[in-house]
């Protein structure tokens, strides 16, 4: 089964290898939940957003040295989407009255059930902790929301995004820290 997974914090050296995890992650891991016109939506409300990189408050999750998945949290405020998406709003959050956003999640097909998003959640909520924040929010995909539901996460609202095409549900969900 291999070595249980490791998370360091991502550099943009690794951007090369994150943009087609996430690619692949999108159309494998969604399809099952989405049509084909939502998965392509998709591509457009997700994908890595640099400014978590460049924040140090992205990672990468390593198995047998290789990279199975990424994710992160952000003090910005920003709830979901990647550079490219409409609506980024790159201002601060303030720890003492808003939630961090658990951000931009992906695990490679090959490594789904082995603990890779567990291990981003546990990293982003440990850092967003640490740096005085009492709860985290997210906007899950229908395909996360059984891993986010299990880690205690609980639904605020449902909500989709067309901004891609053909609308894309998504649920806000918080949990405290």
């Amino acid at each position: 089964m291999g070595s249980d997974p490791t998370t360091r914090v991502a550099t943009a050296a690794d951007i090369p290898v994150l943009m087609p995890l996430m690619q692949a992650a999108i159309t494998d891991l969604l399809s099952p939940v989405l049509t084909p016109e939502q998965v392509e939506s998709s591509r457009m409300i997700m994908g890595i957003d640099t400014q978590l990189i460049t924040d140090g408050t992205y990672f990468v999750v390593e198995i047998d040295g290789e990279i199975a998945g990424c994710g992160g949290w952000s003090r910005r405020n920003t709830l979901y989407g990647g550079d490219h998406t409409p609506g980024r709003a790159p201002a601060l959050l303030d720890p003492a009255t808003e939630p961090a956003r658990v951000r931009a999640m992906y695990t490679a097909p090959a490594f789904t059930r082995r603990g890779v998003g567990r291990a981003i959640l546990d990293a982003a909520e440990a850092a967003a902790r640490a740096e005085g924040f009492k709860a985290v929010e997210l906007a899950a995909t229908m395909g996360g929301l059984p891993l986010y539901r299990a880690c205690g996460y609980r639904d605020v609202e449902a909500f989709t995004d067309a901004s891609g095409g053909a609308p894309v549900p998504l649920v806000r969900m918080r949990k405290p820290l």
